[in-house]
């Protein structure tokens, strides 16, 4: 069941000059409901006079045991900014958990989890969760420059993890649906978020060697409850609002191979 809460903020660490980390925990230090990878939450933007819309963010990490969330932001327009700015000790105001979740794969399953930018955000918590059934995830990630792929030490304490970067400063050279890991391994499960572009290419992909592929989708989600429609994707039972039927689709659902 979602929330509307309080929150103090543990911690607001830049990964890079635009991505950054924040770790927050309720303020009335009740203890947070069960929660699952692919979730997101709505994020309030305190203190602005021209900003009055949430911003949504995926859950990164959800540290049961200190009873903290993690959010991966990206720096990229006023409201995120202003985000960005935050310090130890404010307090910011939560609408959560929000959609569905990626489903687990079925037992020796040989899994692959593609990030590209902070569109790794929900994978490093799915990535833990499946580790923590048992599973061995791999992990593919990519960005324009090494310093655009955060969170590497995390990725690679829970599983392999292969890189790429356009400009080949850290693992292979180039876009990272070309890596070689795609064509040398077979892989029965992929689960992907990044750029659509990146997703799109990763599910013609999938369809074409026929593995069982989900995306999470980022499209814009100002409302968070289906009513302001600028979310809606469509889908081979219709047009449907990502921010309350989604994030995560398998491949099947969607246009995208058609």
């Amino acid at each position: 069941m979602k929330q509307k809460l309080d929150f103090i903020i543990n911690s607001n660490d830049a990964l890079n000059k635009q991505i950054f980390l924040l770790k927050v925990s309720p303020k009335n230090g009740a203890p947070l409901p069960d929660m699952y990878p692919g979730q997101f939450v709505h994020l309030l933007v305190h203190d602005s006079s021209s900003i009055f819309l949430r911003r949504p963010l995926s859950i990164n990490y959800f540290d049961k045991e200190k009873n903290e969330i993690w959010l991966l932001l990206l720096s990229a327009g006023g409201g995120t900014k202003r985000i960005s700015e935050m310090k130890a000790g404010e307090s910011i105001n939560l609408i959560f958990p929000l959609g569905n979740s990626f489903s687990l794969p079925k037992p020796r399953q040989k899994i692959l989890l593609i990030g590209g930018g902070v569109g790794t955000a929900p994978l490093l918590f799915l990535g833990k969760r499946l580790l923590s059934e048992g599973f061995e995830p791999e992990f593919l990630l990519g960005g324009r420059t090494a310093i655009d792929i955060s969170q590497l030490e995390h990725f690679e304490r829970t599983g392999k993890v292969y890189t790429t970067t356009e400009d080949g400063s850290l693992g292979e050279k180039g876009l990272i649906t070309h890596h070689p890991v795609l064509e040398e391994t077979k892989f029965d499960k992929i689960y992907t978020c990044g750029p659509r572009p990146m997703m799109v290419a990763i599910a013609k992909y999938a369809a074409h060697n026929e593995i069982d592929c989900e995306v999470s989708l980022e499209n814009h989600m100002p409302c968070g409850f289906g009513a302001c429609l600028c979310c809606v994707e469509k889908t081979k039972r219709g047009n449907i609002c990502v921010c309350t039927e989604g994030p995560v689709f398998n491949i099947k659902e969607l246009k995208w191979i058609d």
